[in-house]
């Protein structure tokens, strides 16, 4: 039976038609005093107010039928004992495994997945250490001071969010490292980079899970022959300026990386599930070993949350049915995601990724045209920028948009001694004025206005319709721990929504035929030749061999 036709779908259905259409949240609020506290939860320091959002307790308890109709407990378990839950690859998805805080017998192929992981960190820590203590020289023996990670997709957009979120946490052996990130193909940016950089004292971590990655080894190539204009011999180029990170050692050494610079995981790990491998390198150099596995144990903490709370005070399952809820019954086609935290401005590019590539699928599990919407449009930014960029559309545009609102309640955890830390904490009320503000007119609209208010409704160019929904994520203080649980919170709110919509999130195949294709292109441009039948890649390919002469 497909998903549309199934008891729990259908009943939905009637229920959105006869009684959630006629209803706007203005009116659930005012027929509820309670709503706040029957549609919050909070867990482990994370409160989630998802009240408002168009539903009704009715509402809450047909959505968990649908996911207990999906079998979402069957697959949980099928995710976290390493069964091959990516179907298309025949592979286990154990991204949770690389956070475990002890063995839980886990195996892939007959090996023992604890010690492997416990072993690859235990690599890791070995060479932050080095190069903590200044004991990792350069060429010249100079001590490195520059790291730069080489990487796309997963192997950049989790290590650059992360450490741009925790830069106040930075360890006090990494106070003189420069972290850097490079992921565009086509140069610019590992031109600026360099040209700030200095060879004797630089080392690239050259981060590709496959390690075939056409963007990522043409800039390391590129910096290789930066550093070969100072060096002249390649295998102390290699040696005392790359580090490799990948899960094909094969791969690594046949680009000269050495054995003591390779750093493994496992093709079980997804590259955009992969930066609590040795994908997080330079979170590890940044945070210290210590902030890294603080890292770790905000994620399995709401692993555990996961796994062990009932659906109604579930994060990760609210998250995903409210998302089910609003795709495939409110019709809301965009989900934006507004951290007020200036230190999460890589986050929404994070979750885009995340989420966009894991469930943008039109073909389920089976192979089957999929009849029913997936993933809507994930986009995002700071939430203080956006209100004055995109917030327009949210307010007064013609299609529904729900939203996330994060923030920490507490600025600034360090003690400041030059006479601006009231004036720091001030700022931070009002940032957290802006969040409910704003998430409080999405509901409510012109009608959040006191009655009286001359603004109120006084012009149709300014009116509101409020009736937005969204989810408000508030947490003490942003810390490792904290980012830790955000991050692990919403990847399972992926795969719960992946089971719903019966597709599998661990693969992206649709990103792979990409790569095959710019490789052909690639060797069209080269030689200047017109192997494609339709016009306008003839077209364009005519106009580029003509301007490159």
């Amino acid at each position: 039976m497909s998903l549309i036709e199934s008891t729990a779908w259908q009943a939905l259905a009637t229920h959105y038609k006869e009684q959630i259409a006629p209803l706007s949240l203005q009116q659930l609020f005012a027929g509820n005093e309670s709503r706040f506290a029957q549609f919050s939860v909070e867990a482990d320091g994370l409160l989630m107010d998802y009240s408002k959002h168009r539903i009704t307790g009715e509402t809450l308890k047909l959505l968990v039928r649908l996911i207990e109709e999906r079998e979402l407990g069957r697959w949980t378990d099928a995710l976290f004992s390493g069964a091959p839950v990516n179907s298309s690859e025949g592979r286990p998805a154990l991204h949770t495994a690389l956070r475990a805080a002890s063995d839980q017998g886990v195996e892939v192929n007959g090996q023992a997945v604890y010690p492997q992981v416990q072993a690859s960190l235990g690599k890791m820590a070995g060479i932050v250490a080095k190069i903590h203590a200044g004991q990792w020289r350069g060429y010249s023996g100079k001590p490195i001071t520059d790291i730069v990670n080489l990487g796309v997709g997963g192997s950049d957009l989790g290590p650059l969010m992360i450490c741009h979120a925790l830069e106040e946490f930075r360890h006090a052996d990494a106070a003189g490292l420069n972290l850097h990130f490079v992921s565009s193909i086509d140069g610019s940016q590992l031109a600026e980079r360099l040209g700030h950089l200095n060879q004797e004292t630089t080392v690239f971590i050259l981060s590709s899970k496959s390690f075939t990655t056409i963007d990522t080894l043409a800039n390391a190539e590129a910096a290789k022959r930066w550093l070969a204009q100072k060096i002249d011999n390649e295998a102390v180029l290699l040696r005392q300026h790359f580090i490799g990170c990948s899960a094909n050692p094969e791969k690594m050494s046949e680009r000269g990386i050495p054995p003591q610079n390779q750093l493994l995981f496992w093709d079980w790990v997804g590259g955009r599930y992969s930066l609590w491998s040795v994908i997080g390198l330079p979170i590890a150099l940044l945070l210290g070993m210590d902030g890294f596995r603080q890292l770790l144990r905000g994620a399995a903490a709401m692993d555990a949350h996961f796994r062990t709370a009932p659906p109604a005070a579930n994060m990760p399952v609210l998250m995903a049915l409210l998302g089910v809820w609003s795709s495939n019954f409110l019709g809301v086609k965009g989900h934006a995601v507004l951290p007020y935290d200036g230190r999460m401005r890589h986050f929404p590019g994070y979750l885009t990724q995340l989420e966009m590539e894991s469930n943008g699928k039109s073909v389920d599990r089976d192979g089957n045209p999929i009849d029913y919407d997936t993933c809507p449009i994930i986009w995002g930014d700071v939430g203080p920028n956006a209100q004055h960029a995109f917030y327009q559309l949210l307010h007064q545009g013609t299609q529904p948009v729900s939203c996330d609102f994060l923030a920490p309640v507490l600025r600034y955890r360090i003690s400041r001694s030059d006479g601006t830390q009231e004036q720091l904490q001030d700022q931070q009320v009002l940032t957290l004025a802006n969040c409910l503000g704003q998430s409080r007119v999405l509901m409510l609209g012109d009608q959040a206005l006191a009655e009286g208010d001359p603004r109120r409704g006084a012009r149709n160019d300014q009116h509101y319709n409020g009736n937005q929904g969204s989810t408000t994520l508030l947490y003490p203080e942003l810390t490792p721990y904290v980012l830790g649980q955000l991050v692990a919170l919403y990847e399972h709110k992926v795969f719960v929504q992946a089971v719903i919509w019966h597709i599998n999130p661990f693969d992206q195949w649709g990103v792979e035929l990409g790569k095959v294709l710019a490789q052909d292109t690639f060797a069209a441009i080269k030689d200047c030749q017109q192997p494609f039948d339709d016009s306008s890649s003839q077209g364009l390919l005519a106009y580029i061999a003509r301007v490159r002469g």
